[in-house]
């Protein structure tokens, strides 16, 4: 099992590459990873740039919001990691960005439908807009988890995405699979409609899609 430490190192690592990515501008965003065996998760810190965070920068916080651990506040989205925590057993990492495909669709209020196989093999269908809701704010975490439902990736209205996943390494793979999904949807919808995989497909490619989340 990962001591905190590095756990801490790993959330500062997916944090300081999201931004390298360009997901996120200036301090938006946000990275958290569950602590094993434990009720509580490590989360990035509210207001400090990426490129000076270190590991002693993030903050320990339990499912219910306490903060246990740390110098800082913790991101001022906590409560949507922890939401997502407390409701899906199954994930172990959130990663929340504003990478600027899905973040234009997210200000359309508009979801990314299973065109490709890979929205399904893994993040188990559609991209799902979440209701709006202010910033920061519990009806945000709530409607977020209405709308992620089991799948690994949801949409927040005028806002941008947040990914789940096993572990930072496939929490940060969804985000950006989201990403260039958006960004493939928007330049087919340039020229067309993109066409949805068919019914059939879809079943398969969701067993698929089950049967990872369950290790198997």
């Amino acid at each position: 099992m990962e001591t905190y430490n590095e756990i801490r190192r790993r959330v500062v690592e997916a944090a300081k590459k999201m931004a390298d990515r360009g997901m996120v501008v200036g301090t938006a965003g946000n990275v958290s990873a569950r602590i094993e065996g434990t009720s509580r998760f490590v989360i990035t810190p509210s207001s400090l740039p990426y490129a000076d965070m270190e590991a002693e920068d993030t903050v320990v916080a339990e499912l219910d919001g306490t903060v246990v651990e740390g110098r800082r506040a913790p991101s001022s989205e906590f409560l949507l990691h922890s939401r997502i925590y407390t409701a899906r057993p199954d994930v172990k990492a959130v990663i929340h960005t504003h990478s600027p495909h899905a973040t234009a669709l997210a200000a359309l209020r508009m979801p990314i439908p299973p065109f490709l196989d890979e929205l399904v093999t893994y993040i188990g269908g559609p991209v799902a807009v979440a209701q709006y809701a202010l910033s920061a704010s519990r009806e945000l975490a709530e409607n977020a988890c209405a709308a992620l439902e089991d799948r690994a990736a949801v949409l927040l209205a005028n806002h941008g995405t947040v990914s789940v996943g096993a572990d930072l390494e496939k929490a940060f793979h969804t985000a950006e699979l989201v990403e260039e999904a958006a960004r493939i949807y928007l330049l087919a919808r340039s020229v067309g409609l993109p066409v949805e995989i068919p019914p059939e497909s879809f079943e398969l490619y969701r067993t698929l899609y089950t049967l990872s989340k369950s290790g198997s």
